[in-house]
């Protein structure tokens, strides 16, 4: 379950073309369970209505200052009462100016003046604007309170124009809010290696021995590790998954890389998540040129060679080691073997043709003192996120 389910979100979308992506953004959200409070400027409402919002989030969208208070809601008081973060996305030059002065003249800038929560702030603007001495000169006096900007990126403004100043992708806001929610949580000052995905041992510059691996479970694991407060650093094969924003990113292609990645990674890491399907053969000769059918280059047979067990060889005492298996036979009696030989202090186990590539997963969970426990059928972030929290059993006990 992610950090973000349960949360009450305050959005306020404020007056710039970019408002339309914060329909996208309040969507995202809801269906990650929170709970989002909408607030919008009278300039948000000339780009994107609030019936859109509503639907979206199934709640009254806040418009005005004086709005109807109840015996449960005191209007912008609750609002500011109960947000666990407040997020302006997005953010325009002029509403920044109100953040950084303390005006409050409509209901987000009441609100925010009101509000403890943390605020993430993403701007967009033309370019010119943003440059500006006096929005830099915001973006340092709120960044000093200690409001966290995501964004601007570059590239094509509104006016036409390529430059500094559009809104920050959805993923990138929804990994900022992930990262502020979580930063208090179980595993905060803590520093979490995770590697992801399949390892590709080349045969030629264009072929390579390799495996069906996503990537899916070591990225939900990244992700799950952060909601929980962790420092994480991800190394990850190649893969098309985008990783999260807010964490270290170590590309790597074979298990030697892999290898030399990790081993750097957990000099000074607490816990080593070891997700990666490492490939455990590769050719003893890699050819420079494409091997072509029929030439003079043309091996009979590819001669094998094991790559080493990185798990197994990695060896710090003060380290918490993970490990998983992928197995197509005796699930767990292979996977307590793994267990015992790689001095790890949990295991996860499941079918490699039921698992890989697959969003769901069945998975066994293994530890050295007690009996194997079976989880039910769910996500790979649902299981990422259970994995995580025996995590931080471990590190307690």
């Amino acid at each position: 379950m992610s950090v973000l389910n349960g949360k009450k979100i305050a959005l306020g979308v404020t007056g710039g073309i970019a408002a339309f992506k914060a329909c996208e953004l309040a969507s995202q959200l809801v269906q990650a369970g929170a709970d989002v409070e909408v607030i919008m400027t009278s300039n948000a409402e000339e780009f994107v209505g609030p019936a859109t919002f509503q639907a979206l989030t199934r709640r009254p969208v806040h418009r005005n200052t004086i709005e109807e208070w109840t015996a449960s809601s005191a209007g912008h008081i609750t609002l500011a009462q109960e947000a666990h973060v407040l997020v302006v996305a997005p953010a325009t030059a002029n509403t920044i100016a109100k953040l950084a002065h303390g005006i409050a003249d409509d209901m987000l800038s009441t609100t925010a003046l009101a509000t403890s929560a943390p605020l993430i702030i993403a701007p967009a603007m033309e370019h010119g604007m943003f440059h500006h001495p006096a929005t830099q000169e915001n973006f340092s006096v709120l960044s000093r309170r200690g409001a966290k900007f995501v964004g601007p990126e570059s590239g094509r403004l509104a006016s036409g124009a390529n430059g500094d100043g559009r809104l920050a992708a959805v993923p990138t806001i929804l990994d900022t809010i992930r990262q502020v929610l979580g930063k208090n949580g179980p595993l905060a000052g803590r520093k979490v290696v995770v590697t992801a995905g399949g390892t590709q041992e080349a045969i030629d510059p264009v072929r390579f021995l390799g495996n069906r691996s996503s990537g899916t479970m070591g990225f939900a694991l990244a992700r799950a590790a952060i909601d929980a407060g962790a420092d994480v650093t991800l190394i990850s094969g190649p893969t098309v998954i985008d990783p999260p924003t807010t964490t270290r990113v170590i590309n790597i292609t074979s298990a030697l890389e892999l290898e030399r990645a990790t081993r750097d990674a957990v000099s000074d890491a607490d816990v080593l998540i070891m997700a990666a399907a490492v490939a455990d053969f590769r050719p003893k000769e890699s050819h420079t040129s494409k091997i072509k059918k029929g030439s003079a280059n043309e091996p009979s047979s590819i001669s094998l060679v094991r790559n080493p067990d990185i798990l197994a060889s990695i060896d710090c005492q003060k380290l918490v080691k993970i490990g998983f298996a992928a197995e197509t036979d005796d699930l767990i009696g292979n996977a307590r073997s793994k267990l015992q030989e790689k001095n790890l202090a949990m295991i996860v186990a499941n079918d490699a043709v039921g698992t890989i590539g697959n969003p769901d997963s069945v998975a066994t969970i293994l530890t050295p003192d007690s009996e194997p426990e079976t989880l039910p059928e769910m996500t790979k972030d649902d299981l990422a996120a259970e994995i995580v929290n025996r995590i931080v059993r471990l590190i307690e006990t």
